[in-house]
């Protein structure tokens, strides 16, 4: 998908661009953008995933007469995600990862889900195939823009957050379900969602576990996007150091994006650069939790003379992080100096879409996977809840201490960001 994407945007010989909704509501009728072209568009998408799912599925063992209908419908149901999430209100406040839970735990706490769609009900896969996809746009020159600023918010508080939320979880709050507590402390520290399912797969999360670090996040996002640009200003702490607070404190990329907006173009260029560099964590971090788990967590009572070899690392490894890497890595260092930034940013437009179907259709997953019953009992007594919000208020005192040392003026030259 990506040779494809790239060829597409490098050559101009077509358009691979996937289906996007517009917008709709507030005196946009959705009846305007329901064209030809967006018809085509959804067609073409359906088409691409469906053939390198069914592909995928074929090489698992799956019979494709079985997995092609399923996919088909849980497509339709991603279609009618995309849709209600681009409406007017729903758009400004809440991610579409939110009504694809929605929709899938509706369906699956209601009428069921039918024997026929199970087959392409398979979270890990899809979102596995999205982190790779997204892999892409995560460069590593984002590093050089932002310097050791952006190093210093981002890569020093990240791993002190996930230290602290690790042992507050296990240590005091004495949660059993350490998967949760270790996927929770991540969507927390690096960036909602997309660090949760990455650090999730290293784990060995349950789907449970995935549906409730993601809900709590999805609404405390929508929570802290609202109103820490109105704080931030009504302290009058500025563009540059508000920016990078919601850069580091925030869990979406694109709640991010929308809160330093609120800011001003230094806030909101400040807050991305923050982010894009937090964001680059997600493989390392994957990578690390799953050799933690592997040689300490799940060592565990029966196997506990066991010995961890690098073999069986190896065969613990989400190998999915190998190939966010590998994109990563071409586009940073191969793409990027040889087609130059226009080109990359392009193709990662191209690309955009398609991660954000994958994500769609396992999130929609997770929901035709989750009963009601399950998630309550993941609960603990509010015990993820109290995890979640005393972490991530640690969180934002951490990073604001890192954002008043680096970019306070007071301390260290400030950086010159070009707008």
């Amino acid at each position: 998908m990506i040779a494809i994407a790239a060829i597409g945007v490098l050559t101009g010989a077509f358009d691979f661009s996937a289906a996007k909704f517009s917008t709709w509501g507030n005196g946009k009728n959705f009846l305007e953008q329901l064209n030809g072209t967006l018809v085509v568009k959804l067609l073409l998408t359906a088409l691409v995933l469906g053939v390198l799912f069914t592909v995928g599925n074929i090489l698992k063992g799956t019979a494709a007469k079985k997995y092609i209908p399923a996919f088909l419908g849980l497509f339709v149901l991603a279609i009618l995600v995309r849709f209600i999430s681009a409406e007017y209100t729903f758009n400004r406040y809440l991610e579409w990862a939110f009504f694809a839970l929605l929709v899938g735990l509706i369906i699956a706490n209601t009428v069921g889900v039918p024997n026929w769609l199970k087959p392409a009900v398979q979270t890990e896969f899809y979102i596995k195939a999205g982190l790779v996809i997204m892999g892409f746009s995560v460069l590593f020159s984002n590093i050089i823009n932002f310097g050791l600023y952006g190093l210093g918010i981002a890569w020093i508080v990240t791993p002190i957050v996930i230290i602290f939320m690790w042992f507050f979880g296990t240590r005091v709050l004495k949660i059993d379900n350490k998967p949760l507590v270790i996927t929770l402390a991540t969507a927390t520290s690096v960036c909602g969602t997309s660090a949760a399912i990455a650090v999730g797969a290293s784990s060995k999360a349950k789907k449970t576990d995935l549906s409730l670090a993601v809900s709590i996040s999805i609404i405390f996002t929508v929570i802290m996007m609202v109103f820490e640009p109105i704080i931030i200003k009504a302290v009058g702490l500025g563009e540059l150091m508000g920016g990078a607070l919601i850069g580091g404190t925030v869990d979406s990329t694109g709640a991010v994006t929308v809160a330093g907006t609120a800011l001003g173009e230094l806030g909101q260029t400040t807050a991305v650069l923050v982010k894009s560099i937090q964001n680059i964590l997600i493989g390392f971090i994957a990578f690390a939790v799953a050799i933690f788990f592997t040689a300490h967590v799940e060592k565990g009572s029966a196997n506990e003379s066991r010995k961890i070899t690098a073999a069986e690392i190896w065969y613990r490894l989400p190998k999915f992080i190998l190939g966010f890497f590998a994109a990563s890595l071409i586009a940073s260092f191969i793409v990027l100096p040889a087609a130059g930034k226009e080109a990359v940013s392009g193709i990662n437009s191209v690309l955009d879409q398609y991660k954000n179907w994958a994500f769609v259709l396992a999130f929609t997953s997770i929901g035709l996977d989750t009963n009601f019953r399950e998630i309550k009992e993941q609960f603990q007594g509010g015990k993820p809840l109290a995890l979640y919000v005393v972490g991530q208020l640690f969180n934002i005192v951490l990073t604001f201490a890192a954002v008043y040392l680096l970019l306070s003026g007071k301390f260290f030259p400030l950086p010159d960001l070009a707008l």
